[in-house]
Formats: C-alpha cells, structure tokens, sequence
C-alpha cells in the first residue's frame, strides 16, 4: 500500500477549510445579492398591485420568490457537493494513511517487525511512517544482536563444560575459548551500550 502526497498535511487542511469557506461565501454571497436586487423588489410590488385588482393569479405573483427558493436550493446542493468531494479527498489523503499505519503498528505490536509503514510523502504523516520504521529497524538490530550474543554464549559454554569433562589442558583448544570470550565480551559491550542508551519507564518513589 503506497500513498503518495504533494503537500503537507497541515497545508491540506487550511487548503480543505478554505475551500469550504469559499463555497460557502460564495452561495451566501449569491442568495444576499438576488434578495437584495432592486428589480426583484419592483417586480414584487408590480406583481402584488396586480394580485390586488385580481389581474394575477397568486402563484404567478409570487413566481419571482419560487425563483429564489429553488435558486437557494441549488445552493445548497453545490455545498453538499463540495462537502462530499472535500470529505472524499480527506479519508483518501488523511484516513486511509492513518488506518494503514494503525495496521502496522498492531502487526509490529505482536511482534511482527518484517512490517513496514510505505508512505512517500513530505507531510507529517510521511514522517511519522518513517519513525515507525526507525523504530521497527532499530529492534530488529537489538533482537539479533541479542541473538547472535545468546547463540555466541551457548557455543561458548558448550566448549567450556566439553572441556571441563574431558579435564585436558590442550593448549589451542584454550586459546579458542579465549577468543570466543573476546568475541562474547565484545558482543556484551555493544549491547550494553544500546540498552544504556535507552530510557525506560522510570518507577516514583
């Protein structure tokens, strides 16, 4: 799942609201003028001087007033309009990111950390993706390390107790448990290193 994105995710929100906005002004904008026009006002007292002599009928005199209704209507339909299509480019460029790296994270949670969040993208949520894959890439380098440093000790103490129940002193087989502890303590150091440089739930007391 890749998700590709031009702008930052807090410049496509104003960019949303600002066309929300426009739409908005522009149909409040229309109904005020086409209320306000002085030929409506002269056509309504024309139509209503008629009404009164019985010259018109009353739904022919208030036929300019049905105009404005079903304009007012149409409106508000090009609103509804321009909310859908806004609502639509928003779970597209904003929801379904969010939902793919909730996803991930409940994957890499179980312990799952082949996982990866794929974003292309220079927006917040392009980072935050990428921060979860630090992350992710950052335990599986302490995971193996651990690994490799049990595997590493187990060879090691299978040498020590063989050697220590065949009770010779065999010179070459002493220096190669000397240099599988240098590779064991160097293995230690390093993890020590990475677990020092953490931070952990700290306990009040």
């Amino acid at each position: 799942m890749k998700i590709t994105y031009k702008s930052s995710l807090q410049r496509t929100m104003i960019i949303y609201f600002i066309m929300i906005g426009l739409a908005s002004s522009f149909v409040g904008a229309e109904f005020v003028m086409d209320v306000q026009r002085q030929e409506l006002r002269t056509e309504l007292r024309h139509n209503y001087e008629k009404l009164i002599e019985s010259k018109m009928q009353p739904d022919e005199a208030f036929h300019p007033i049905q105009q404005i209704k079903n304009k007012a209507i149409l409106m508000v339909l090009i609103i509804f309009v321009v909310v859908i299509i806004l609502l639509t480019m928003f779970i597209k460029n904003i929801t379904e990111p969010l939902q793919h790296m909730i996803e991930v994270s409940k994957l890499i949670a179980t312990g799952d950390l082949s996982q990866t969040v794929e974003i292309r993208a220079n927006n917040e949520l392009a980072e935050m993706g990428n921060t979860i894959n630090d992350l992710t890439s950052n335990l599986q380098e302490m995971i193996l390390l651990s690994k490799v440093t049990t595997t590493t000790s187990k060879r090691f103490m299978a040498k020590v107790s063989e050697l220590l129940e065949a009770q010779q002193t065999d010179q070459s087989r002493v220096e190669d448990l000397r240099h599988e502890m240098r590779i064991l303590s160097s293995q230690n150091k390093l993890l020590n290193e990475i677990i020092l440089s953490c931070k952990f739930y700290g306990i009040a007391r």
